[in-house]
């Protein structure tokens, strides 16, 4: 039982760090950018197909679907994008958003990614001594960066293997739902939901099931209903900015959450 309680500390630890570093990451490039990407946003989807691809393009650059589709939300609400605009980024950045997926499942388990994680906060603090504004901007990413893939090691590390969670509760919980069946992957979908929206971060989530699914805590086929819940379960975000917002805003809202649940 302490065991458990302490993976339990380990991985909500891990998890933390996995969300500030990608908080970092996400806001330092935005910051970086600044209204240049707004501005390349509303040039680069004057049709639909440009627009999957630039919200494809920016998601998978700041490595989260939430930031893309807030603002969206935004420049919808501010009368710059029109609600056909404002779907098809939010299309694109559903797709996008699932490269942290293979970038975890490619790199996480593949080969010690600490390597290259102290590599670039060398970098980093090397380019901190530097007077330039942009240069620093830039170090705060490499951080950012280096933070995720550390943050990933430790997630991998804190989850028990099988043999480990014979103990019973959650753990053991998790490993009895691979039975194939609809009251297992609804109840999956739902945890998986949950999980996001208690966490604010799909990709958070997601690193935590696909890591789960490689230490054998779960099945193909729940760790999957666990993604789609996910996948559902990140619109919360969007939803909560448009609140504040007009009906366009309320719109793009509603066609990110119908997509996603149709889609699911």
């Amino acid at each position: 039982m302490i065991n458990i309680i302490l993976s339990i500390i380990k991985i909500l630890g891990s998890v933390g760090m996995f969300l500030y570093s990608m908080s970092l990451m996400s806001s330092q490039l935005q910051k970086t950018a600044g209204e240049r990407l707004e501005r390349t946003l509303s040039l680069m989807t004057r049709n639909r197909f440009s627009g999957v691809l630039t919200g494809f393009v920016t998601t998978a650059v700041v490595q989260s679907s939430s930031a893309t589709t807030v603002m969206v939300v935004g420049l919808s609400n501010a009368g710059l994008f029109t609600l056909r605009q404002s779907i098809s980024v939010i299309m694109g950045a559903n797709i996008g958003t699932t490269t942290t997926a293979w970038i975890v499942s490619a790199f996480g388990f593949s080969f010690d990614i600490t390597i290259l994680a102290f590599v670039l906060l060398i970098v980093s603090a090397i380019l901190q001594f530097i007077k330039s504004t942009k240069v620093r901007d830039t170090s705060s990413i490499l951080a950012g960066i280096a933070l995720v893939f550390i943050s990933l090691y430790f997630i991998k590390e804190s989850v028990p293997n099988t043999e480990d969670i014979s103990e019973g509760g959650f753990f053991s919980f998790l490993a009895s739902l691979e039975k194939n069946s609809i009251v297992s992957t609804l109840l999956c979908i739902l945890i998986g939901m949950a999980m996001t929206m208690v966490l604010q971060s799909s990709a958070a989530a997601i690193t935590l099931t696909i890591t789960a699914a490689s230490m054998g805590w779960v099945g193909v086929y729940s760790a999957s209903a666990l993604c789609l819940g996910q996948n559902i379960g990140t619109t919360i975000t969007a939803v909560l900015a448009s609140i504040q917002g007009g009906a366009n805003a309320k719109r793009a809202a509603a066609a990110h959450v119908l997509f996603n649940v149709i889609g699911s």
